[in-house]
């Protein structure tokens, strides 16, 4: 079995406080109790704070571009179905720079784990303002305030009937456990979306901000009825809710695609003489 010693990786530059060391310590605990070797599942991320963070883990690791983070995600289910991929971002990242890669995941249900770590602003870049950053709020590149209206990731994904969609707290690292575990079981695209405080660029979205407003989805709530999925996604403001807001049981896109439905690609045999006769069609 393995131990929280083994995912030791390097040491976090994160800024002290920041949201993002209860995100790492809640998926080490998740994976740890999910019985996950670093070996046997893939991170990939692009570039920012989140991005830094299967740094400070063992794993397999694949840092691509801003916003970018997807498209390998895909591309390592396609040829190795039989490993979980795990695709972490920024809010500025994957609704930002990757918003139409987003859509298109969440379309073909890749079977694809994506952790956003929503700050609302850009970290790494010095706390301008991104698509999650509330509507007036004032920033360094939007010295009179953000003209455009707060993107809805929650409303965004079940709109587009995104297979597994959720909501987490930093501040609530058990429960947060709990989504990972969750989105690790789920068969399909799964989006967690974590209310991650930066403590250094924003002021007003707080760790007290969040705790005065994030409440747990009721035992009762069924997260199958769109319907009212899509009610609770649109709750925001005095309201926060945390959960699993909606799941359905639709096909991924691996089981979709005959030639690796049975047999991973890394696992086919290679005839390189069907391979000469292609290039040939290329002479």
């Amino acid at each position: 079995m393995p131990t929280l010693d083994d995912y030791k990786g390097q040491t976090p530059a994160w800024c002290p406080g920041c949201g993002n060391f209860s995100i790492l310590k809640a998926f080490k605990d998740a994976v740890v109790e999910l019985g996950l070797e670093p070996h046997q599942f893939t991170i990939v991320s692009g570039i920012g704070q989140a991005g830094k963070f299967p740094h400070y883990l063992k794993c397999n690791t694949f840092n691509g571009l801003h916003g970018r983070t997807l498209p390998v995600a895909t591309g390592v289910r396609l040829a190795n179905h039989l490993m979980p991929v795990v695709a972490v971002a920024g809010d500025g990242d994957c609704y930002g720079e990757g918003g139409n890669h987003l859509v298109h995941a969440i379309r073909r249900n890749v079977n694809v784990k994506l952790i956003v770590h929503d700050n609302q602003v850009y970290g790494l870049t010095k706390g301008q303002a991104s698509p999650t950053t509330a509507e007036g709020t004032v920033t360094k590149n939007a010295p009179f305030g953000v003209f455009s209206e707060q993107l809805n990731p929650m409303a965004l994904a079940v709109a587009l009937d995104c297979s597994f969609v959720a909501r987490g707290f930093a501040g609530d690292q058990d429960h947060l456990k709990f989504l990972i575990k969750e989105a690790f079981n789920h068969k399909g695209f799964a989006l967690i979306d974590i209310l991650q405080p930066c403590v250094s660029f924003n002021k007003v979205n707080t760790f007290e901000w969040y705790r005065q407003r994030a409440y747990h989805l009721e035992p009762e709530y069924d997260p199958t009825d769109r319907v009212k999925a899509f009610a609770r996604s649109l709750e925001w403001g005095d309201r926060i809710p945390i959960g699993v807001i909606f799941r359905n049981n639709r096909p991924s896109l691996e089981e979709r695609i005959p030639v690796i439905r049975e047999t991973p690609l890394v696992k086919q045999r290679i005839d390189l003489g069907k391979l000469e006769n292609t290039l040939k069609e290329f002479y």
